[in-house]
């Protein structure tokens, strides 16, 4: 067992994952036997699984995910739901983030748009990258507001560094002319480099007119639909089936 001022001193660099591994007297005991390199690569891999946990955690903490315990693995593949297995489990692989590309879910309200939202946004953030969830109608007030304070530009730039953008509900609500162009902005600062998560009770075939203005609302859809995965979930509300159940 290290002495106390050794410990110290790794504490004080930060090596929590280390500290621990050696205060672990199981894992003293299978080392024990090993060969001082091994016994240090065993140590090394403990620091890095920490802090893997440890950015996992933030990022998750961060996306502020509705529903913090959604996840791939217990997503409801019940027939009818028109779930795409392969399409969901090659979503759930990352890409779709890392190569900055659209998903629109649809669906009657209670379907389990935000749910399966809220899943895909976790895995990412599980995947180390960078994740927002916030309801649309929020997000578009509350950049009215930074018009007014003058930190418009500002909120853009930190919501175009975002590797996905989950934006609930889209289309619950009639939209302003300065929203139209306020969502424009957004998504030009992220098409073909980030990726933005959209639910909306109305089809992508019907945003169009909801946007109302022609030549905003080609553009927005031009960028929504840029290499855009499309998910339409169909059946009754899984809440009314849970409350009859």
């Amino acid at each position: 067992m290290l002495n106390q001022h050794t410990l110290d001193q790794l504490r004080g660099l930060r090596l929590d994952g280390m500290i621990a591994a050696i205060n672990d007297t199981a894992s003293q005991a299978a080392a024990a036997m090993l060969p001082f390199e091994q016994r240090l690569a065993l140590l090394v891999q403990r620091e890095l699984d920490w802090r893997d946990a440890k950015r996992v955690a933030r990022l998750l903490k961060n996306a502020k995910l509705k529903v913090s315990s959604a996840c791939i693995e217990d997503i409801n593949w019940k027939a009818g739901r028109g779930l795409d297995r392969s399409l969901v489990t090659a979503l759930a692989g990352g890409d779709w983030i890392r190569h900055g590309r659209q998903l629109l879910i649809s669906g009657a309200t209670g379907c389990g748009k935000t749910w399966l939202a809220c899943a895909l946004a976790q895995q990412g953030a599980r995947q180390g990258f960078t994740v927002l969830y916030t309801r649309a109608t929020r997000l578009l007030q509350e950049l009215q507001v930074a018009h007014g304070d003058g930190s418009f530009s500002r909120r853009l730039t930190q919501l175009a560094k975002l590797d996905l953008l989950v934006l609930d509900d889209l289309a619950i609500a009639p939209i302003a002319a300065q929203e139209r162009h306020d969502l424009l902005e957004l998504l030009d600062d992220r098409v073909g480099a980030r990726s933005t998560l959209i639910t909306s009770q109305l089809p992508p075939a019907a945003w169009h007119e909801w946007l109302g203005e022609p030549t905003i609302a080609d553009a927005i859809m031009d960028r929504l639909h840029n290499g855009a995965h499309t998910i339409a979930l169909k059946g009754e509300s899984l809440r009314r089936a849970k409350t009859q159940a």
